[in-house]
C-alpha cells in the first residue's frame, strides 16, 4: 500500500463551488435523501455538481440534522492529509433549497466501483487501501461498493460522507480486503499531526466529543501500525453496492 496524492490544484473547482450559480437540474435516484444534480455557471464557465440540503435529511436516531457539515469535513480531513480523497466540497447557504453541501461532480464511468476495480484494477489497490483507512479515521458508516468511483482522468475517489465522524464506534465498510495489511510509514506520517489535534476547520463542524473520538482513532491506529480486522463479519453495509 503506497501513498497516493492528486497534484493538481482545484482552483477552478472552488472558483464555481464557491461563487457559481447553482440551477437545480434534477433528484438523483436511489439515494436515501435528497440529492440533487445542480449546474453551476460562472462567467462563461460551467460545470455539474451534487447538492444535498438539509432540507432533504431522513431524521436519524444516531445522527443530528445538518449531515452536509459531515459531508464538508470529510472533504477538508482528506485535504489537511493531502490524500484528495474526497472530492471538492463547500457548503452553501444561497443554494436552491436552503443550506446544504455542495460537491464536484465525478465523471466516470458508471459501472465502476470498489467491488469492479479491487477485481480487475490492481493499480488501485493502493488508493483504495488509502481509503479504508480514511474510513477507519472519520469512522465512516456507510462505505459501500458505489461510493467509490474512478473518474475519466483515473483518479479513484470516495464520496458520501454524511455518516461519518460519530463519536461511537460504528465503521460498516465493503473494504475489508486489505485488513490486517501495515499502514504504510508515509501515510503514519501524513496522521500523526491529527492524534495531538484535529484542524480547527474541520472541528468546527463536528462536537467535542466526536473531535475527541478522532484523535482516539488515530492513536490507535498509529499504536497497531495495521488497517483493523473485522472480526465480528458484520461490519457491512446495506446494500452493499
Amino acid at each position: 500500500m503506497e501513498r497516493t496524492v492528486k497534484e493538481e490544484e482545484p482552483g477552478r473547482e472552488l472558483t464555481l463551488l464557491v461563487d457559481g450559480r447553482v440551477e437545480l437540474l434534477g433528484r438523483i435516484p436511489h439515494s436515501s435523501n435528497a440529492t440533487f444534480l445542480v449546474q453551476l455557471s460562472c462567467g462563461d464557465d460551467s460545470a455539474w455538481a451534487v447538492y444535498k440540503p438539509e432540507a432533504g435529511e431522513r431524521p436519524l436516531i444516531d445522527f443530528e440534522p445538518g449531515l452536509y457539515r459531515r459531508e464538508r469535513a470529510a472533504y477538508l480531513l482528506s485535504e489537511h492529509l493531502e490524500w484528495a480523497i474526497v472530492p471538492p466540497t463547500v457548503i452553501r447557504e444561497d443554494s436552491p433549497l436552503g443550506v446544504g453541501s455542495l460537491q464536484w461532480f465525478i465523471e466516470g464511468d458508471v459501472r465502476e466501483h470498489y467491488f469492479t476495480l479491487y477485481a480487475g484494477s490492481p493499480e488501485t489497490h493502493a488508493v483504495l487501501a488509502q481509503i479504508a483507512l480514511f474510513d477507519c479515521i472519520t469512522n465512516n458508516t456507510d462505505r459501500k461498493s458505489g461510493h467509490v468511483l474512478r473518474g475519466d482522468d483515473g483518479h479513484v475517489w470516495g464520496i458520501d460522507h454524511g455518516l461519518c465522524f460519530s463519536a461511537d464506534f460504528k465503521l460498516r465498510t465493503v473494504i475489508w480486503d486489505f485488513a490486517g495489511e501495515p499502514i504504510p510509514p508515509a501515510l503514519l506520517e501524513d496522521m500523526m499531526p491529527l492524534a495531538d489535534a484535529v484542524p480547527s476547520d474541520v472541528a468546527d463542524l463536528l462536537d467535542d466529543a466526536e473531535v475527541t473520538a478522532v484523535q482516539r482513532r488515530v492513536q490507535r491506529l498509529l499504536r497497531e501500525g495495521v488497517l483493523p480486522v473485522d472480526h465480528s463479519g458484520r461490519r457491512h453495509p446495506w446494500p452493499l453496492v
